[in-house]
């Protein structure tokens, strides 16, 4: 029996990691220099949560819309940073009631959902980046700097890139987000185990595993949207804080 092609798993995981890197070295690199522009600390993460403030609204609220519709008891939500006391930040929160396990995995997962969607619709739809895919694979670099040019001469361009970055940036579920994923993980995994070994396999790669690897593939390439967008804002950030630094010293 011949495996199905799972460059969709490779291509969503390899993006998530880089994302993961790119997003904490991204806030980071903004907090310092913000920090050695001002001096002060509660100001500093203070500009930064305001950069970030749609990414904070999208991921709280998405909590929020799925466990009302989960039918998930709600309590207080908050949009305002609050220092931890181990001096992390967190952003916002959202109070829900106790529930079972795979309710409180996708309350978990809707930042992710959501903020997907909406990076999809302005890095597809309103800026068009899946062109530059293709600009580079032509090799040609008229070609690739006209691709450019078409993408920069979107309606409102630094507006979606703006609501790019702040949305991808804070659409990664936290640790307590993630806190009922192992068991659901764990059961899908004994599932389609158990779906091996009662003869499913060939049905699961010959119908399920293509359109798995389909959905996986398209779902990278919101990642992959992130990714470069983080990838090209970080050097000019980084260039930055060593301007501010340069003038502290």
């Amino acid at each position: 029996m011949d495996l199905p092609g799972l460059d969709g798993a490779f291509w969503l995981t390899s993006s998530i990691i880089l994302l993961l890197y790119l997003q904490r070295r991204f806030h980071e690199e903004i907090v310092t220099t913000l920090y050695l522009a001002t001096l002060q600390l509660n100001l500093s993460l203070t500009i930064f949560s305001i950069i970030f403030f749609p990414g904070v609204l999208v991921h709280e609220v998405s909590h929020w819309l799925m466990a009302r519709v989960l039918g998930v008891k709600t309590g207080g939500m908050s949009l305002i940073p609050e220092r931890l006391p181990d001096g992390s930040l967190r952003m916002g929160y959202v109070e829900t009631g106790r529930t079972d396990i795979l309710r409180d995995a996708l309350i978990g997962l809707a930042p992710l959902l959501a903020g997907s969607l909406l990076v999809a619709y302005a890095g597809f739809a309103r800026l068009r980046l899946h062109l530059l895919w293709g600009g580079l694979l032509s090799r040609d670099a008229g070609l690739f700097a006209a691709v450019l040019k078409a993408v920069y001469a979107q309606p409102d361009f630094w507006l979606w890139l703006y609501l790019i970055v702040a949305v991808s940036s804070m659409m990664l579920p936290s640790r307590s987000d993630r806190r009922a994923w192992r068991p659901v993980l764990l059961f899908l995994g004994l599932f389609f185990g158990a779906a091996l070994a009662i003869g499913a396999g060939p049905w699961m790669v010959g119908t399920a595993a293509p359109k798995i690897n389909d959905w996986l593939r398209a779902l990278s390439g919101v990642f992959w949207v992130s990714v470069l967008v983080h990838l090209v804002l970080l050097p000019p950030v980084i260039v930055l804080r060593g301007l501010f630094k340069n003038l502290r010293n």
